[in-house]
């Protein structure tokens, strides 16, 4: 079994409340449980509007599943919103 974890840091400009960075965040992460049926959560920079960090964690049988779900979802992220990716943390660990 594999575990496939990435933390996506990204920033959005635009944003100027706390209020508007949880609305996006909250319509993010249901299209992506939605559509992969991974783990994601809000997991830094919780008191900074403009910067976003999430976490996201899917298991799977082998390491190419679990690779190709997590970029797959990158993908989608940076597709599916305005903000741009600063810097990715990626890791498939076996256990």
């Amino acid at each position: 079994m594999y575990v496939g974890t990435i933390k996506i840091y990204l920033v959005a400009n635009w944003v100027h409340s706390l209020k508007e960075k949880r609305m996006i965040i909250k319509s993010l992460a249901s299209k992506v449980r939605n559509k992969f049926n991974v783990s994601i959560a809000e997991i830094g920079n919780q008191d900074l509007h403009q910067s976003i960090v999430l976490g996201i964690a899917c298991i799977g049988s082998d390491y190419v599943y679990a690779d190709n779900i997590i970029e797959d979802v990158l993908n989608f992220i940076e597709k599916s919103t305005d903000a741009y990716v600063s810097n990715v943390e990626k890791e498939i660990i076996s256990l």
